[in-house]
């Protein structure tokens, strides 16, 4: 009777280490982006002429297209590919971003972050869809679950507070 050896779990491998950590990075940007522009709204309020009325805008384009979208975001990563829906969605999360920063007027920054709102329901879904399927026995899933869970309450804290250094710093377009 031959022994069959256990293969090492997928999050003992180096390539596993990575994808958690790849994929907790990328809900770090989603996770710290909801939180980071409510410190900064005064600031961008100032330098670009906001009304109070306009201003929330800037948080609920963001949250709008990305609730909107995220049913549509889980299924293009079934249809068409949870890598390529994610490279597609952090793509356009990058460029809305850099778009935000860059922003001119109150139409340019709520549009991009009408983009950005779409960019995180492509990418979080699908980096979510990734990391289940990539991590699917029970201990090493709860360790990688726990790790996405941890980014998201630390994600939020840490967008609160960088808001602020920001803000406070080289300026809200950062």
């Amino acid at each position: 009777m031959s022994q069959v050896t256990p293969q090492p779990s997928f999050l003992a491998t180096r390539r596993g280490k990575l994808t958690l950590a790849f994929l907790c990075g990328v809900a770090l940007l989603d996770f710290v982006d909801a939180s980071i522009v409510n410190v900064a709204l005064p600031s961008i309020r100032h330098s670009l002429h906001f009304s109070v009325q306009s201003l929330q805008w800037v948080l609920s384009g963001y949250l709008l297209t990305y609730g909107g979208f995220m049913l549509l975001g889980g299924r293009a990563a079934d249809v068409i590919g949870r890598r390529r829906v994610l490279v597609a969605g952090t793509a356009l999360f990058a460029a809305s971003s850099l778009t935000a920063g860059l922003a001119g007027s109150e139409g340019m920054l709520v549009g991009a972050r009408l983009a950005q709102g779409i960019g995180a329901a492509l990418m979080i879904p699908a980096a979510l869809s990734i990391l289940t399927t990539s991590f699917t026995e029970g201990a090493e899933r709860a360790q990688a679950l726990g790790a996405w869970g941890a980014t998201a309450g630390l994600a939020s804290a840490l967008g609160v507070f960088l808001g602020g250094v920001l803000a406070g710093g080289p300026g809200w377009r950062w």
